[in-house]
């Protein structure tokens, strides 16, 4: 309503100024007036019109093209200063002509300037921002292949647990889409499914999804990409990559790996503790009976393969922690 009672007037006023202006000229063109009113009043539209197409760009989608196009003009106008000054008084013909090359010079680098800023305004809100003793909270969080595919980051976002911007590297894009289009049918399934994660991710309004259009022609491995990429960002890396996971935190990068998140959040069991679960299948070792928990955990159950489909009482006799997740020995009461 606010907004509504500010354009009304904002109408108002122009109109009303544009048939103060009109006035003015009234002796000679009596209709001037009639002709400010109209004038006014369709500035008063324009601006209006402007203020509908500016909602629709984010900020950095203003600022970088914006940015880039006074940079051009400045640097148009420096060369043309910096060839006043060179070129000798002699050479008549620079004064005839120098309008005509300020103006062209203009049009070219502000519409490269222009070009730059629209390819750049995707990375603007990757850039480091000072912290203020929150240091990394909010630091750009770029997502790996095998995390995309995995799909559980798209259920840590939806419940609020990630904060900052979401950085999606073309080269991991163009990776899914490789994959996507593999002959093989678990690959290709694996790689539609990365695909359909990320518009998943896209589509929740809490999250800043960006893609970053930064490549290392030099560097073949994706891998060696990520991590390149992470340092030149000041950045995150999120991943269930084992290998990615050592070679990053090697290099002193920070990295979220969904695997550790997982077996941080499974319940803790301890020696000696007892509970029920159903034994349905042989272990590796003879006699030995295997089970899960709800969250996938797997229990051995020592002699359990006598009672393979039948719910038993078991006691742990120890818990083994690997990167792959948590194995609990147990033994039937």
């Amino acid at each position: 309503m606010v907004t509504f009672i500010a354009r009304v007037l904002l109408i108002v006023f122009s109109a009303s100024i544009g048939y103060v202006v009109g006035g003015t000229f009234e002796p000679v063109m009596p209709w001037h007036p009639y002709a400010g009113l109209v004038v006014g009043a369709a500035a008063a539209f324009a601006v209006i019109a402007v203020e509908y197409l500016i909602k629709k760009f984010s900020f950095e989608g203003l600022v970088a093209p914006t940015v880039g196009v006074i940079l051009g003009m400045v640097t148009a106008s420096f060369i043309v200063e910096w060839l006043d000054l060179v070129l000798p008084d002699t050479f008549t013909l620079f004064d005839q002509v120098m309008h005509f090359i300020t103006i062209s010079l203009m049009l070219v680098l502000g519409y490269l300037g222009l070009s730059v800023g629209i390819k750049l305004k995707g990375d603007l809100r990757m850039l480091p921002a000072p912290t203020f003793g929150r240091a990394g909270l909010n630091a750009p969080k770029v997502l790996d292949t095998s995390v995309i595919i995995d799909g559980r980051i798209a259920d840590i976002c939806k419940l609020g647990f990630v904060e900052g911007t979401l950085v999606i590297p073309r080269f991991v894009l163009n990776e899914l889409q490789n994959i996507a289009d593999s002959s093989e049918p678990l690959r290709r399934t694996r790689g539609r499914r990365g695909l359909d994660i990320l518009n998943e991710i896209q589509k929740q309004v809490s999250i800043d999804v960006r893609i970053s259009e930064v490549d290392f022609p030099d560097v073949r491995e994706v891998d060696s990409k990520l991590v390149r990429l992470a340092k030149q960002m000041n950045a995150k890396i999120v991943t269930n990559d084992f290998n990615l996971n050592k070679i990053a935190q090697f290099q002193g990068i920070t990295v979220l790996n969904v695997n550790d998140l997982a077996n941080a959040l499974k319940p803790i069991v301890l020696p000696d503790e007892d509970f029920i679960i159903k034994i349905i299948k042989e272990g590796k070792e003879p006699g030995q009976g295997v089970g899960y928990l709800d969250d996938g955990t797997m229990v051995v159950v020592e002699n359990g393969a006598r009672l393979i489909g039948r719910e038993v009482k078991v006691t742990v006799t120890s818990v083994l922690q690997t990167s792959a997740g948590q194995m609990i020995f147990t033994r039937i009461k």
